[in-house]
């Protein structure tokens, strides 16, 4: 169990202890069933291109590459194995196109130091700026960020900007000579030049898939991370807790449920809804009301008015001792 189990109650305790006694738990059967499905429903969407209609096969295959994100987040926090190498190979064919999957667990496992969520500089998956990189900033450049606090700006700008900074954290890492960013890229590279080819001999143009597929996939994800954070002195009350439906929980994987699953990452999660559930009162007081009644909230509240999320309250005498985002916002 997950170090920040000193929260639970003793009820919880021995909750948890019972179900992860259980088979289904134990053989992680679930989440191999998600990879199976995962698997081989992207590629056969894409193996049977040519007779589907683009109508039906392109919001289907959005869907399951939305899906394999989240599948990669899972995998970096222990499951369905125990062996991180194995994870790794579930989870290193670039089916959502744009990053790396070392690099995504190595700056997501930093994000999880709990105590840090949020700070700009040591939270690599902040979205805040220190006051002196906000201050820094050009008017144009604070009202693009604006309006990508927004939830429709954060799906259409915000994977544009991950991208661009992916890239330029790419170039940035051969400059340096950071040979072991380099050869994850390198082998990134030649997977995706694999996989786009044989995508192409199926009817599938990589620009099309790139544009009209692997794009709004990153978009979607965006739904889930929209404020999933916040500045808040408690690190418990940085986290969000929503109460989705059921076809967002399947897509996320139950990860809005995020409190919970920052409490106990590992947690599988098939199980994050039940953890909650168990003690839902208690774990609403712990984030200090900080709960969403769906994403439907988020459209209803943010669709126009931004959320504050700029400069952070807390660190305005603080220097990023990092860059203040990671290269790629993957799976926040």
């Amino acid at each position: 169990m997950a170090s920040s189990s000193f929260y639970l109650s003793a009820r919880q305790r021995a909750d948890i202890a019972s179900r992860s006694a259980r088979f289904w738990w134990r053989l992680e059967i679930p989440t191999w069933t998600l990879i199976v499905t995962v698997y081989s429903g992207w590629f056969a969407l894409v193996y049977f291109w040519q007779d589907l209609s683009p109508w039906i096969a392109t919001p289907a295959l959005i869907w399951f590459t939305a899906w394999y994100m989240s599948l990669q987040h899972e995998l970096i926090h222990g499951h369905p194995t125990r062996k991180p190498w194995l994870n790794q190979l579930l989870g290193t064919l670039p089916l959502a196109v744009w990053y790396p999957y070392g690099l995504y667990r190595d700056t997501h496992l930093q994000h999880h130091r709990n105590e840090h969520l949020t700070l700009p500089g040591d939270d690599p998956e902040a979205y805040y700026f220190s006051r002196a990189s906000w201050e820094s900033l050009s008017p144009a450049m604070k009202t693009v960020v604006r309006l990508r606090n927004t939830l429709p700006g954060r799906m259409l700008i915000a994977p544009l900007l991950d991208i661009s900074a992916t890239l330029t954290g790419a170039l940035t890492a051969v400059i340096r000579g950071e040979w072991r960013t380099v050869g994850m890229w390198g082998v990134h590279a030649v997977l995706l030049a694999g996989l786009l080819y044989w995508m192409s001999l199926r009817g599938l143009s990589a620009g099309y898939f790139i544009l009209a597929v692997s794009y709004p996939a990153l978009s979607l994800t965006k739904i889930r991370s929209f404020y999933e954070h916040r500045a808040e002195h408690s690190p418990q009350a940085r986290s969000a807790l929503n109460e989705a439906g059921i076809l967002w929980r399947l897509l996320f994987l139950n990860l809005n449920y995020h409190l919970v699953h920052h409490d106990l990452p590992g947690v599988p999660w098939f199980a994050l809804r039940q953890v909650y559930f168990a003690e839902r009162e208690a774990y609403i007081a712990r984030s200090e009301g900080f709960v969403v009644k769906g994403y439907r909230q988020w459209f209803r509240q943010h669709t126009h008015s931004p959320v504050s999320v700029e400069a952070h309250p807390f660190a305005s005498t603080r220097e990023p001792t990092q860059t203040a985002r990671s290269d790629y916002d993957y799976q926040q």
